[in-house]
């Protein structure tokens, strides 16, 4: 009898034995911490990083653009205001260029001296620089053409108009002493044979017959065309 129930008891403990086993197992199982894995864990925002890194990029590219653009236009500044003729020691110097009648402001008076004459003067117009030659007027009558001849042995120094400075030359319109020659009241004048804009000046009316001109001069004292 008493074989039975300790049969019976060791049966019993044996069942109570694995009920709790597989209760803290299963306890151990459902209480644990769920483990991570590099799949669960959610993925980094980076699209703030990305537009950062965006906005940076376009920041120096459009500050290098500035700087090329400024470093162009710095350039440019230099060679407009480095042009001109080199002076040989690193400086530049404005290159002068030649008169025409256009670049001039013409106008002319009447004097008693040497039997009469015209005299013409020459003076470059505002903001403008430039050199009559060192060559005869061009000094022209009438429609056919008729050329005043030189009074002056060689021809005289070349003159640079500008500003207040003004160029002086005299015309005789008639050197013969005979009653005739041409009635005109204009004169054409240029800056030597070949100036394109020859400019035709009042002179009220004269007798034309076998013309002389002076040379260019800076005093109108020695413009006057006497022989």
């Amino acid at each position: 009898m008493f074989g039975k129930r300790r049969k019976a008891f060791l049966v019993s403990a044996a069942l109570v034995g694995g009920a709790l086993l597989m209760t803290a197992c299963q306890d151990t199982e459902d209480g644990a911490a769920p483990s991570a894995s590099a799949t669960d864990v959610p993925a980094a925002d980076v699209s703030g990083a990305d537009a950062a890194g965006s906005d940076a990029s376009k920041g120096a590219d459009k500050g290098a653009e500035q700087g090329a653009d400024k470093g162009s236009d710095a350039k440019d500044g230099g060679s407009a205001e480095g042009s001109g003729a080199d002076a040989g020691d690193g400086t530049k110097v404005p290159v002068q260029q030649a008169c025409g009648a256009n670049d001039i402001s013409w106008s002319t008076r009447s004097e008693s001296q040497a039997g009469g004459y015209i005299l013409i003067m020459a003076k470059a117009k505002q903001g403008i620089t430039c050199i009559l030659p060192a060559a005869l007027p061009t000094v022209a009558f009438g429609s056919d053409g008729t050329e005043a001849g030189p009074v002056e042995q060689s021809v005289g120094d070349a003159v640079t108009l500008s500003g207040a400075t003004t160029a002086y030359a005299g015309v005789n319109p008639k050197t013969t002493n005979t009653d005739g020659g041409k009635e005109l009241d204009s004169i054409i004048v240029g800056v030597g044979n070949e100036d394109p804009d020859p400019v035709s000046l009042e002179v009220g009316t004269i007798t034309v017959d076998k013309p002389v001109v002076t040379n260019w001069h800076t005093a109108p004292a020695d413009a006057v065309p006497s022989a």
